[in-house]
Order: C-alpha cells, then sequence, then structure tokens
C-alpha cells in the first residue's frame, strides 16, 4: 500500500477540504500522460497544445502552424510576458515564430538612433507564407512596449543562383497588411539552388489597427 501523498492544505482543514483534496489528487494520478508531462509544452500531446496555450495567454495562434512551431511558441510565452516590452521580448517573439532573432535597441546602435526605437531582424531559413508577415507583426506588436517602435527586416536565406539584396519599405493599408509590394513573386513562389544568398525586406510605418 502506498503512503498517502502530503497535502498543501493547513492543519485546521475541514474533513470536506481533505476529502476533495484527495479526491482531486486521485483523478489527477489518472490523468495520461502525467499532469506534469502534460503542462510541459514539448511533451503534451498535440491535440493538447491549444489549450495550454490559451492557459499561458498565448494571443496569436496559427491552428495550420507546425507542431514544432506549436511547442516553440507556448514554451516562450511565459518568458515574453515576463519580459515585455525589453529586447529580450522581442528577440523571443521572433524566435516563437522559428526564426533567427537579431535585435538592435536604439541606445545600442552607433550613432545613436531615434530613442525607443528598436530594429528587429528575423533570420528566415524556411519557407516564407503568406501569412508570416502578419503573424510576425502581431507577435512584436504584443512583445513591446506601448512607447516603442519597431522597425521590422526580413531576411530569407535561399538556396539559389539568384544573388542580391533588397529593402523594400512596404505602406500597409488599413485593411489586412498586405508585402505583396515588398516580397516578390519570385521569392515566393521559386526554390533557387545555390547556397549563400540573402534577401532583405524591411517593413515599416505598421499599423495593426485593422487586425482582428
Amino acid at each position: 500500500m502506498s503512503a498517502p501523498k502530503a497535502s498543501l492544505l493547513p492543519a485546521n482543514s475541514s474533513p470536506l477540504e481533505k476529502a476533495l483534496d484527495l479526491g482531486f489528487g486521485k483523478l489527477l494520478d489518472r490523468v495520461s500522460p502525467p499532469f506534469s508531462a502534460l503542462m510541459n509544452p514539448l511533451q503534451t500531446p498535440t491535440a493538447f497544445l491549444p489549450y495550454l496555450a490559451a492557459d499561458r495567454g498565448v494571443s496569436e495562434w496559427d491552428a495550420d502552424a507546425s507542431e514544432a512551431e506549436k511547442r516553440l511558441t507556448v514554451a516562450l510565452s511565459w518568458q515574453i510576458q515576463r519580459q515585455a516590452g525589453t529586447p529580450k521580448a522581442l528577440s523571443h517573439a521572433v524566435e516563437s515564430l522559428g526564426f533567427t532573432p537579431n535585435i538592435s535597441a536604439w541606445y545600442q546602435q552607433r550613432p545613436l538612433g531615434v530613442p525607443y526605437t528598436f530594429d528587429v531582424q528575423a533570420i528566415i531559413g524556411r519557407s516564407w507564407s503568406s501569412g508570416d508577415h502578419n503573424r510576425l507583426i502581431r507577435r512584436i506588436n504584443a512583445a513591446q512596449s506601448e512607447r516603442d517602435l519597431a522597425t521590422i527586416t526580413i531576411v530569407l536565406e535561399t538556396q539559389g543562383h539568384l544573388a542580391f539584396t533588397q529593402v523594400a519599405h512596404a505602406s500597409l493599408s488599413d485593411a489586412e497588411l498586405s508585402l505583396t509590394s515588398a516580397l516578390p513573386e519570385l521569392a515566393l513562389a521559386t526554390r533557387l539552388n545555390s547556397v549563400g544568398t540573402t534577401c532583405h525586406y524591411t517593413i515599416n510605418d505598421y499599423d495593426l489597427r485593422a487586425q482582428p
């Protein structure tokens, strides 16, 4: 017979409170996987990830994203919320989408940048989908402070013969954000064949008022 588990209830708990504590403890023991694994974003079943994301206050969620991205999003959610308004939070926001971040705050730039601005670089080594720019902007917007402004630069690492660097300033409309003019169709639709090509795109003056 196994020894009873320790209770966190105070010594003056009522018999009803003790019975409920014991009953809920037995229910948790029957959960599969164990409760500790269920609440771990790296171990929980895939089907439980949306519920864990809701529990952790994840505001930007894509049901069609890869399992790896979903787990990373949930795993970094508390760090982003705890460090909101800092370069570290912006870095985690970019990282949560599976991109490599490079964050430069105005006071880290030489010469000094405009106060309360950040340069946010997202280095993308995978295919770029049409909705990724909206999702990246939403996550950065959630991670930065109200007073800060961020310039987002997207660096696409392609495997292609076409070697060029482009900086595009996209004027985002009040309707759904669109980078049609900033991201060439060639870069979106064609898989190129050589190594070492990077394409730079900058998103400026974005406005999320029209976003749901």
